[in-house]
């Protein structure tokens, strides 16, 4: 099988897979970064790690993967002529999109009341660089995910759909490393 052959057999967009492998190694760099400092202060990352809400991130996964399996039936069901249903799942998985940004920004809320900001460690430096590119992420992909729906051409589905499954795949990354590493 020819590399030729082989690119034209990837579902969905040849550009959007170069935006999914560009971001998956900027958030993998970041996530490189993150674990290198953490090397130097693991003590000092664990206390900082101890103010983070465990259960509100595991929350937030779980969100996250129900809205990628919305997006994924919403392609399934517009490849089976299910327009209107695909159309739903699409606006679903956006309103879950809408959830995650919610509860993460409860989460930052709650840490700028403690008076928690990037200067406070360098572990809060990176969880505020990482989730917050994570999150304009989601809020552009609930956006993608919107527009899909409404211009919902079986491609710009599949399009969506890789872009989202991209934010979900980042978010399963950054929870472990972030939130429960020890």
């Amino acid at each position: 099988m020819s590399d030729s052959a082989l690119i034209d057999d990837l579902p969905g967009d040849l550009l959007m897979w170069v935006l999914i492998i560009s971001e998956l190694l900027v958030f993998g760099a970041g996530l490189i970064a993150f674990m290198g400092v953490r090397l130097t202060d693991p003590a000092g990352f664990a206390e900082a790690q101890s103010h983070l809400h465990r259960t509100g991130a595991a929350l937030n996964t779980g969100v996250l993967v129900t809205s990628g399996y919305l997006a994924a039936m919403a392609l399934h069901w517009r490849q089976t002529t299910r327009r209107g249903a695909a159309r739903l799942a699409l606006i679903g998985a956006a309103m879950l999109g809408v959830v995650f940004l919610i509860i993460k920004g409860a989460e930052y809320a709650d840490k700028a009341a403690q008076g928690i900001s990037f200067e406070t460690h360098p572990f809060f430096l990176f969880y505020y660089l990482l989730t917050g590119f994570h999150a304009a992420h989601v809020l552009a992909g609930v956006l993608i995910l919107l527009l899909v729906a409404w211009r919902d051409a079986l491609r710009n589905i599949e399009a969506g759909a890789q872009f989202w499954h991209m934010v979900d795949l980042v978010w399963i990354m950054l929870f472990p490393v972030i939130y429960l590493l020890g």
